[in-house]
């Protein structure tokens, strides 16, 4: 799929169902591959660090999963992109397996929250094939605990791994596990929490307007206050940024 620089990271772009084919095909494949679902926190965060910002830019495929993500390529570059987002894709992708009868792992999150989704499969993919839930310490695995889960995660048969981590954790771990598991790995963030009822999604009006990081907001105020704050204004500057280098400066030079 054909990719649009965003702030320095190459976003893939296409149809929604160009995404959703094409992780179903890397995953039928059996080989190494991560996807991550970028949006505004992620896009800044890679802005102010250059690891992370490498861990992005290793990924196989970069989905637009942010509303502004769309108009920002919209109004750089003239292409009207769908979004494709977490948790758009997450339930999407189950159906896909379950039909296509592959099979799929979670990893991360509190057991609480595994123990929900086990049941919330059951009962709406009865026969998705699931391999294994796994709830990681929270605290970085020593190497022999990484070995062990790449071997569970393999010896499992997974062809989809789910990943639910938070971003920038989930993407560096997938970074980091990048030829070593043989399936296709989807940093979901918190798409899983909401999936299953844990957390209600914004109304579709609101996701829209592009008005969810709010939503989300009124739903967690002292957790996310700081952090929207200091991302949403980073992401306008770095917008206008590239839009004035994109539409002033730079057809200038051809003058």
């Amino acid at each position: 799929m054909d990719k649009l620089n965003v702030f320095s990271i190459a976003v893939n772009i296409g149809s929604y169902k160009e995404f959703v084919h094409t992780i179903l095909e890397y995953a039928q494949q059996k080989k190494s591959y991560y996807t991550c679902l970028a949006n505004v926190h992620m896009l800044v965060e890679a802005y102010l660090h250059i690891d992370f910002a490498t861990s992005i830019k290793k990924a196989d495929l970069i989905t637009p999963d942010g509303r502004p993500l769309t108009w920002a390529i919209q109004m750089l570059y003239g292409i009207k992109q769908d979004r494709v987002a977490g948790m758009d894709i997450l339930p999407d992708l189950l159906e896909q397996g379950q039909a296509k009868q592959l099979s799929v792992y979670f990893y991360g999150g509190h057991q609480g929250l595994l123990d929900k989704t086990r049941g919330y499969l059951a009962n709406t993919y009865p026969d998705l094939r699931i391999c294994g839930l796994y709830s990681p310490p929270f605290r970085k695995l020593s190497e022999k605990e990484d070995e062990e889960v790449i071997n569970k995660i393999n010896q499992s048969g997974a062809q989809m791994v789910f990943v639910s981590l938070g971003c920038p954790k989930q993407e560096k771990w997938m970074a980091a596990m990048s030829s070593r598991i043989d399936a296709v790995m989807i940093g979901v963030g918190g798409a899983l929490s909401v999936m299953i009822g844990a957390r209600k999604r914004a109304p579709k009006w609101i996701q829209t307007a592009g008005l969810e990081w709010l939503f989300r907001l009124w739903q967690e105020p002292v957790r996310l206050f700081k952090r929207y704050a200091i991302t949403n204004s980073i992401f306008i500057y770095l917008f206008l940024k590239s839009y004035l280098h994109k539409k002033v400066l730079s057809p200038r030079k051809h003058h």
